[in-house]
């Protein structure tokens, strides 16, 4: 609730300092006495348009400050946690704002600047002020839902849609996501088709390339080495033959000379040697045969291996590894399918169940609907409203713009006479009868909504005698709930008040001011009697007013 209104320079108000408490706070005052320009100061605080018109004479700047005790949890709180404004737990919400004479404006919440729009928007969530010509509070049609699914209790299947809904929308999304994705595999078909049937032909191995390099470069080295491995080859030959003869020559003379033993000994060691020289020779040249045949194929299939790997940008032994990433590509582009439709029916199914949820909701929002209508038009009657008709308009919307709080547009109508057509409040009534209105509407209501401070303007206009009394009867009631400030001109709605403010105008040598003063008892007497009888008070006011407070 507002506990505290600072106003400085606002018009003809230099410093007015007010401290509103729980329950009706009254308003009362000569007309004239400056009653518009404490609303319209609050207003500025509220994020309302920043007129230069608004400063004092000869002051710097006008300068309004609002404190609000705002209970944890408030849509206020989560609206300055969202952008980012500090506020301490329990502490109060300030909202400030600063206009000068050219007309420049700044805004602050809790001292920190923000946009007018950020203040406007975070004070239509702590004040509804309802006068002629305002279109906030109960009068905005798109709160008109939220207020008879409170009214009615409604917050269980309501969230059951909500929950459908969001269930729904995610299925679309999922089922959005593998149609995409599928769309992508399927225009890449042609090609992975043909990278696997060509990967499957090719068949490479891990460290194919290597081996045949290896084989390659063996086969190359003995084609550049066979003239020579056949020269020595031959060489051994005829050394090992000459060798055998002169073995033979020493052994015919054996036991000659012992030193002709040694010799023949040393050239059976010679001959061992060539023996196994022309052995190594000769594995050698197997080993090293060049095959020009052998060398084409070698070639041929190391320079696919590694065609292919430049083809797919990867080392010729990643072949195998990128066929199974293509034969397993291939494989989910199958599965997809199959995962589509299944998502596909997964759309169908969260969207029966968001239907059967937003219905019920629907019949649950028409049964509440006849309850709400009934309870307002009760309240008319008193409040010299009785030809007037009310009623809850219920509108199913086209299927896109079904969403998360269901499938219906709800707006409060009225029609003022008998035969008249039903319209939105804010354009069928005017001025007091607009006011008393939303009083009927707020009191069905049971004081439903966010704000926790309520406003009424020029709710008694017109009216006096039991209609005024009912009026204040009305405001009582519903202050039992929230805070109300109501700026009447009927001494009955002004008895009423658990607090009274008395708003006048004062004039000297410096100028003119608009003055606040918060009434005691017998103030509040003084006050009534004058709302009675008028500029000359008499004992028989007075007698009446106490009367009235008793």
């Amino acid at each position: 609730m507002l506990t505290l209104l600072d106003i400085r320079n606002v018009v003809l108000i230099e410093t007015l300092r007010l401290k509103p408490g729980a329950g009706l706070g009254v308003l009362t005052g000569e007309t004239g006495a400056g009653k518009s320009i404490l609303l319209d100061a609050l207003g500025l605080a509220l994020g309302g348009r920043g007129d230069a018109g608004l400063v004092r004479a000869g002051a710097d700047a006008a300068r309004v400050t609002a404190m609000f005790d705002v209970p944890a949890g408030h849509p206020a709180r989560s609206l300055l946690a969202e952008n980012d404004i500090e506020v301490e737990a329990g502490g109060p919400i300030l909202l400030r704002r600063q206009v000068k004479p050219d007309g420049g404006s700044r805004a602050y919440i809790n001292d920190q600047p923000v946009s007018v729009t950020l203040l406007r928007e975070a004070g239509s969530l702590l004040v509804e002020v309802h006068g002629q010509n305002d279109e906030r509070g109960l009068l905005a049609a798109q709160g008109h839902r939220a207020l008879l699914d409170a009214y009615g209790g409604l917050a269980p299947p309501r969230d059951a849609v909500r929950a459908a809904h969001a269930a729904w929308r995610a299925a679309e999304a999922a089922e959005a996501e593998a149609r995409e994705a599928l769309e992508a595999d399927r225009k890449d078909r042609e090609w992975l088709d043909h990278a696997i049937t060509e990967l499957r032909a090719l068949a490479a191995e891990p460290g194919e390339e290597d081996s045949l390099a290896d084989l390659r470069t063996t086969m190359q080295k003995g084609a550049r080495l066979a003239d020579d491995l056949a020269t020595a080859a031959t060489l051994i030959a005829e050394g090992s033959e000459k060798l055998s003869q002169a073995a033979r020559r020493l052994d015919r003379m054996g036991g000659e000379h012992p030193l002709l033993d040694e010799a023949l000994a040393a050239l059976d060691r010679a001959l061992l040697e060539a023996s196994e020289a022309d052995s190594g020779l000769s594995a050698a040249t197997a080993a090293l045969e060049a095959d020009p045949a052998r060398l084409e194929a070698t070639e041929t299939r190391l320079f696919a291996l590694r065609a292919m790997a430049r083809k797919h940008r990867c080392e010729a032994d990643q072949l195998p590894a990128l066929l199974g990433q293509l034969e397993a590509r291939a494989a989910a582009l199958v599965a997809g399918e199959d995962g589509l439709a299944a998502r596909t029916e997964a759309v169908r199914v969260a969207a029966r169940a968001y239907a059967g949820a937003a219905e019920a909701l629907g019949t649950a929002r028409r049964a509440a609907a006849a309850r709400l209508d009934a309870a307002v038009m009760a309240e008319l009657e008193p409040l010299r409203l009785g030809a007037a008709r009310f009623r809850t308009a219920i509108a199913d919307l086209p299927e896109d713009q079904w969403g998360p709080e269901g499938r219906e547009r709800v707006a409060f109508e009225i029609s003022t006479n008998p035969g008249a057509d039903f319209g939105p409040l804010i354009k069928i009534a005017s001025g007091g009868e607009l006011s008393r209105f939303v009083l009927a509407l707020k009191v069905a209501l049971a004081g439903e909504g966010v704000a926790g401070t309520l406003i009424f303007d020029e709710i008694d206009r017109g009216v006096g005698g039991a209609v005024a009394s009912a009026i204040g009867e009305r405001l009582y009631r519903l202050a039992e709930r929230t805070q109300l400030l109501v700026v009447t001109h009927s001494p009955q709605v002004a008895a009423r008040g658990r607090q009274q403010m008395r708003i006048s105008k004062a004039s000297d040598a410096s100028g003119t001011r608009t003055e606040v003063v918060m009434l005691d008892a017998e103030g509040r007497l003084e006050e009534i009697a004058r709302m009675l009888s008028g500029a000359e008070v008499t004992d028989e006011a007075r007698a009446q007013a106490a009367r009235l407070l008793a």
